[in-house]
């Protein structure tokens, strides 16, 4: 017999719709918008429950509209998570050439469930420090189309994760550097490459935040567009990380990288961000179209568990 893979099995054992027992009663899920740039609670949702079709036509809906969707007091294992996000789209398989977080080496890709921690030994991922504002995977010719990070074990300080939106962001720029920027393609390179290459010169702390076209070129380059439109809504987003290293295509050197630094600053701004506060049993999901998310250092002593899945996505266009 064929062994299935960790999310056909979790799949396969899936509560079933059609057995009243399991199935998730809409009536009960409540979405409330958060008060400011982005995001909205749901609150009365069981996600080890098999969810109607219903429940799940409004949860996507409240995503496409509100870019973050925070689903409150969640006790779920592994196979039980899966199947929940498995409702949403497939799971993100990168190519073996373009290197993400957790990816192994005998095969090239991550596990489905990444473990975002500093506290189970092997297999740990980001530590404990500060991280700076990034979209996942924006360096893979398909990059995510979203992610969710789930709760399982917390600091008491510290650690706290901000989300962006980008589409704010875009709209709140003058109509002079929207005009600009419409049409201009963004190289984003591998942080992961990048930081290999670095190895005994203090990783990440030598990546370039603008590649000047003399300077080397470090692994594969997939030009998208600097403003992405989302499949969904049609709303024009500003397609930026933080701190990665990025080029301009058919842009003077000087000039890009003053037009980039302009539009970080701008993204960074209060009034496009939104602050999670970690509660035990928090699921965060959110689109990574328009969006990006950084998070807060807390002690390196204190344990710190939350397990990520992401969903694949489509070309940028």
């Amino acid at each position: 017999m064929t062994t299935l893979t960790p999310l056909s099995q979790a799949i396969h054992d899936a509560p079933r719709w059609h057995l009243p027992q399991q199935l998730q009663n809409d009536a009960e899920v409540k979405i409330r918008p958060i008060q400011g740039a982005l995001g909205a609670e749901v609150w009365g949702l069981d996600a080890a429950k098999a969810q109607s079709g219903h429940t799940i036509y409004r949860l996507k809906q409240a995503l496409a509209k509100h870019l973050i969707l925070v689903f409150k007091g969640q006790v779920l294992d592994d196979a039980q998570y899966l199947a929940f996000a498995s409702y949403f789209g497939a799971i993100f398989r990168p190519t073996s050439d373009n290197p993400v977080l957790a990816y192994q080496a005998d095969t090239g890709t991550p596990p489905d469930v990444v473990p975002v921690s500093n506290a189970v030994g092997q297999g740990d991922y980001t530590g404990h420090g500060e991280l700076a504002a990034h979209a996942d995977h924006q360096w893979t010719p398909q990059p995510s189309f979203g992610s969710l990070l789930y709760a399982v074990e917390l600091p008491k300080d510290g650690g706290q994760t901000l989300w962006y939106n980008t589409i704010k962001a875009y709209e709140a720029l003058d109509p002079n550097t929207q005009a600009q920027i419409n049409t201009l393609q963004l190289i984003t390179y591998n942080p992961f490459v990048r930081a290999n290459s670095n190895k005994g010169q203090n990783g990440y702390s030598n990546t370039p935040l603008y590649r000047f076209k003399q300077q080397p070129i470090i692994g594969h380059g997939y030009a998208h567009p600097l403003v992405r439109i989302h499949p969904e809504t049609g709303r024009k987003a500003l397609w930026l990380s933080e701190r990665s290293e990025v080029e301009l295509i058919d842009y003077e050197d000087q000039s890009g990288s003053e037009l980039i630094a302009k539009l970080r600053a701008h993204l960074l701004q209060p009034e496009f961000r939104y602050e999670h506060h970690w509660q035990q049993g928090d699921i965060v999901f959110w689109d990574n179209q328009a969006t990006l998310h950084s998070r807060k250092s807390f002690p390196s002593e204190q344990r710190r568990l939350l397990k990520r899945i992401s969903l694949a996505g489509g070309r940028p266009f």
